[in-house]
């Protein structure tokens, strides 16, 4: 899951997607494009969205995306075409590539960042429906 600062959408995506599938089977992180908040915990607001949903997402951390997260991770979503375009420019390969892809088919997940909590809100109830659609995919 990679957002620009991963703080506010990608942490909330990694948090709802590990609630979702068994822990066991999948590895699940989230990381961003750049390294304004390396270290941070997610947005306080992104924090209290998921808790009103009942996903602790407090204990993580910012990190920046690294070029070793193509040989780490099967699938790398991204949450809109900006940071889809910087992950295709960081890739030394068609397969790296392949890898990338966006969390909405046919839209960006809008950074909440500048927003209310109600753009928190609209951006967990997003992720939600992509994460169930990943769960499907990846559970058939």
């Amino acid at each position: 899951m990679v957002c620009l600062g991963n703080i506010c959408r990608s942490p909330l995506a990694e948090g709802i997607l590990r609630s979702k599938l068994p822990e066991r089977d999948f590895f699940i992180d989230s990381a961003g494009t750049a390294s304004y908040h390396i270290g941070s915990p997610p947005d306080k607001r992104s924090i209290e969205v998921a808790k009103n949903n009942g996903i602790d997402i407090s204990i993580q951390r910012a990190r920046a995306f690294k070029s070793n997260d193509f040989k780490r991770f099967d699938i790398i979503y991204a949450m809109d075409s900006q940071n889809y375009s910087d992950l295709i420019s960081k890739c030394n390969s068609k397969e790296e590539m392949l890898k990338v892809k966006l969390i909405l088919k046919n839209q960006n997940v809008p950074d909440p960042y500048y927003g209310e909590l109600f753009d928190f809100k609209n951006v967990f109830e997003l992720l939600n429906k992509a994460c169930d659609q990943i769960k499907r995919e990846l559970l058939n």
